[in-house]
């Protein structure tokens, strides 16, 4: 049996027993939620309500601020108190809709197709656009756009992203085991749009339930193949997955679509399917609250707009003071320094661990093991994009490829000198990036 998968990758510490056998729970939301205008890659939304207008729950508050952007919805009934600049988890004073929860949980009434399979592809790709819908593994880039190529004839692959390679995370895996009939519906509709693709559900292989489960509701179905890649950190990023799945390569300069891929988070696949069948825009998610400081590590599905704190607070606080507190996953995610921030349409988990093993490590020079080389799946030299990072040789950096990195965090993961190299890549991606914008 040959082992889909990719060169480079590590294998960290997975931890996902803490909180992948316990049944999702239900959040219900506090008093007051918050709706940053930037949830998603591209343009800001923009407010539709203003102070003292009452709304109910799946009513657009804020709608998209151009193409590449995506409208809001309240996962409440209640009062718009403010319109105002709040932080989010970046630490960024971003402009927000406030809403006060009259916990009347009054709705509007949803507008689905009529019958998806007789729909046209403009009116699925509306409904989808209208739902607000963003990529929701973390890079919320609005879901329409990826849905809306050149031609979509030349799409040969449409591929459901379920691997849920970064450690801790469980969220995708209850998903998968909940609601496996909306994940496989959700698959059906994008290749409703794409005549000429075949789906494939590429899950890792530490999730054996899930694969048997989906094969055995696609078994029937032609156009869909489920498979069990290789488990290895990151797997499931796009590269990675589109590598390891069909054999095509993209750089930074290409799209999936240009390798004629679509890809999709199950947790994206799930919100389509809401969109299209039942009507429903985007207003909730799965979120992991885990780690050995987590009273009880388990799976929350959250009302899009709640704080972390009130997340925390259900699940029953911390046995022990962290010393570390991630949003995100340990690989990708980044330290949190407030949990008074809410949560949004790309929130996927809370970490916490009562030892900070990064803060505890100095970092040293480097010893030329080129291990950070053999793990890289971009196949790059991350010691030495770090050190043109380090004396700002933009030139040399582009040169090395720096922009072919993919942020995984795989090189600083297995460098034995403890050298922050992906912080400093990053970093001198921005600076590439926005000197790009501006010509």
């Amino acid at each position: 049996m040959p082992r889909f998968t990719f060169s480079g990758g590590v294998h960290p510490f997975e931890g996902k027993e803490l909180s992948k056998d316990k049944p999702i729970t239900e959040l219900k939301a506090g008093k007051v939620l918050v709706y940053p205008l930037s949830q998603h890659i591209g343009a800001p939304a923009v407010p539709v309500v203003e102070k003292g207008d009452r709304v109910l729950r799946g009513q657009k508050i804020a709608e998209a601020g151009g193409f590449v952007s995506a409208p809001i919805f309240s996962a409440v009934s209640g009062t718009v108190t403010a319109i105002e600049p709040r932080r989010v988890v970046t630490g960024d004073m971003v402009n927000s809709i406030i809403i006060e929860n009259d916990e009347l949980d009054e709705e509007v009434n949803y507008n689905a197709l009529m019958d998806w399979n007789l729909s046209s592809s403009e009116e699925i790709i509306n409904a989808v656009k209208d739902a607000g819908i963003v990529g929701m593994g973390g890079a919320g880039f609005p879901t329409h756009v990826k849905l809306s190529p050149k031609d979509p004839s030349n799409i040969s692959y449409v591929i459901a992203n379920c691997a849920e390679c970064e450690p801790y995370l469980t969220s995708d895996y209850r998903r998968m085991l909940e609601e496996p009939e909306k994940v496989v519906g959700g698959m059906k509709i994008l290749l409703r749009l794409f005549d000429n693709a075949h789906g494939i559900i590429a899950i890792e292989e530490n999730k054996p339930d899930c694969i048997a489960l989906l094969k055995k509701l696609t078994h029937e179905d032609k156009r869909i193949t489920v498979k069990g890649v290789y488990t290895k950190y990151p797997q499931g990023a796009e590269r990675m997955l589109i590598s390891a799945t069909t054999g095509r390569k993209i750089n930074s300069t290409m799209l999936p679509a240009d390798a004629g891929c679509i890809v999709d988070n199950v947790d994206t696949l799930v919100a389509i399917y809401n969109a299209v069948v039942l009507g429903k825009p985007l207003m909730e998610r799965i979120v992991t609250v885990t780690g050995d400081a987590v009273a009880d590590p388990r799976n929350f599905k959250i009302p899009i707009g709640i704080s972390y704190q009130e997340i925390l607070d259900a699940d029953g606080g911390f046995k022990i003071k962290p010393e570390k507190i991630i949003c995100g996953g340990p690989m990708m995610g980044f330290s949190m320094f407030d949990l008074n921030a809410p949560s949004t349409k790309t929130s996927t988990a809370l970490l916490a661990f009562t030892k900070d093993e990064v803060a505890a490590s100095e970092p040293t020079a480097c010893i030329k093991c080129g291990r950070c080389v053999d793990v890289c799946p971009g196949r790059v030299m991350p010691s030495r994009l770090a050190d043109c990072a380090e004396h700002s040789d933009m030139e040399g950096f582009v040169k090395g490829g720096g922009m072919e990195c993919c942020e995984c965090g795989c090189c600083s993961f297995i460098c034995p000198a403890k050298r922050p190299l992906t912080q400093s890549i990053k970093s001198m991606r921005k600076i590439e990036l926005a000197n790009r914008r501006k010509k």
